[in-house]
């Protein structure tokens, strides 16, 4: 196996090219993912900084105080070990570019709004006519057909229409929604294992295909058994006492939640999965109200559970979050302190075992830690050195070397705005 520039050395994905259109997290979160194992992900850009397609160029969060389309934090965490190029494709010529990276690359990748490679005149079947055994990924928020194909979507659409915003809140109270696009993740998950399985598929057989990727749907499976508490039972979610966000229906458990532990604004979660740790769990409490028979089974921790959960914070209330979680812990009870970001970036040594926030060196911004991943392959690991191009930092290795342009047609391309 070969090598290419700008892949890991040894990864596994070294021998696959990927022409990439993605941005944000939802599509360049994917193709992250393939370039941390090697493959070659050549990102394409608009070369008007003003135009650009990924609006998370130059925005924050920053390293320090500079500024500028270069220095966005995000964006350097999602494209991390991928190589940037710039192309006008407003253009004829750069449409002919276009076409000879897609006709040496193995995967095109993008998350745009359903029609928009079609109306730049690169459908699929466009594609197959340049490479007869491309894989097409489109990621987009409804796909590319159905009633709703035509809609825009965001992070918190997504979540919204999915139904996970309806069930993330507390009791009484109105849908919290969840502040953060995790959807984004979700999507870019379903994406990375998508290529995945069609370069597979492509191995196999020898041949390409469109993989049509709805965002929103991919978010709809993470309701899962309130989905099937519905469909099955007739329950709805909001219901009284539901939904409650810290609490276990699926299983029931109880006590199942978070806790006030002494300071300010300090919690521990408590998981008791059984009678026989609930034993476990009065005996370390040893007060009075652990000894009331309601509590001796399931079926009464369940019907009391607020009056549970009051008492059992009384008593959290007087430990220090991370000693009484370990007291819990060697008691033989699943506890934890609910820690901080912060915390686990910088404080926990299981995170930094892992590895789990590489630094990469970013040609403007410098040395920046980022996202890992959390998993570890003995043979071919993942690694983040790179940090992500700058806006068209690899034009020349890319139409120089890939596509064999002099350095004459180049300059060229540079004068006309084409690159």
């Amino acid at each position: 196996m070969t090598r290419r520039p700008g892949a890991a050395a040894g990864g596994a994905l070294s021998h696959f090219r990927i022409c990439d259109f993605t941005g944000q997290l939802a599509g360049a979160g994917a193709t992250r993912f393939l370039a941390a194992f090697g493959a070659q992900v050549i990102r394409i850009e608009d070369p008007v900084p003003e135009g650009r397609w990924d609006i998370l160029r130059g925005n924050p969060p920053y390293v320090d105080e500079r500024r500028g389309i270069e220095l966005g934090g995000a964006f350097n965490n999602h494209n991390v070990e991928k190589l940037g190029i710039t192309l006008n494709l407003r253009t004829e010529r750069a449409r002919e570019l276009l076409r000879q990276l897609i006709g040496v690359s193995d995967v095109v990748s993008e998350n745009f709004s359903a029609g928009v490679l079609d109306r730049w005149g690169f459908d699929y079947e466009a594609l197959k006519a340049i490479r007869p055994d491309i894989i097409y990924v489109s990621n987009c928020g409804f796909g590319h057909s159905g009633p709703y194909r035509d809609y825009k979507t965001w992070g918190p659409i997504v979540q919204a229409v999915s139904g996970l915003t309806f069930g993330s809140a507390l009791p009484d109270e109105p849908p919290a929604g969840w502040g953060y696009s995790y959807m984004d993740h979700t999507g870019g998950y379903f994406m990375a294992i998508a290529i995945l399985m069609a370069l597979h598929h492509r191995n196999v057989t020898g041949e390409g295909q469109w993989v049509d990727l709805a965002c929103t749907e991919a978010a709809c499976t993470l309701n899962g058994p309130a989905l099937l508490d519905a469909t099955v039972n007739g329950r709805p979610l909001r219901r009284e006492g539901m939904p409650h966000a810290n609490r276990s229906q699926f299983p029931p458990m109880a006590p199942h939640n978070i806790y006030a532990a002494r300071g300010e604004d300090n919690w521990i979660a408590v998981a008791c999965r059984s009678d026989e740790e609930w034993r476990a769990l009065r005996e370390l409490v040893g007060e009075r109200w652990t000894q009331d028979p309601r509590w001796d089974g399931l079926s009464g921790r369940l019907e009391f559970e607020d009056e549970l959960d009051r008492n059992m914070e009384l008593w959290t209330r007087g430990h220090e979050r991370f000693e009484l979680a370990a007291r819990i812990r060697d008691a033989g009870l699943p506890a934890t302190a609910v820690q901080r970001p912060e915390e686990r970036i910088d404080k926990d040594r299981n995170t930094e075992g892992w590895g789990l926030w590489p630094s990469v060196k970013h040609t403007v911004i410098g040395d920046a830690r980022v996202d890992g991943l959390p998993v570890h392959l003995s043979e071919t690991d993942w690694r983040l050195e790179r940090g992500a191009p700058c806006l068209g930092e690899h034009n020349d290795y890319v139409y120089g070397e890939v596509l064999g342009l002099a350095p004459a047609e180049m300059a060229s391309l540079r004068e006309e705005g084409v690159i």
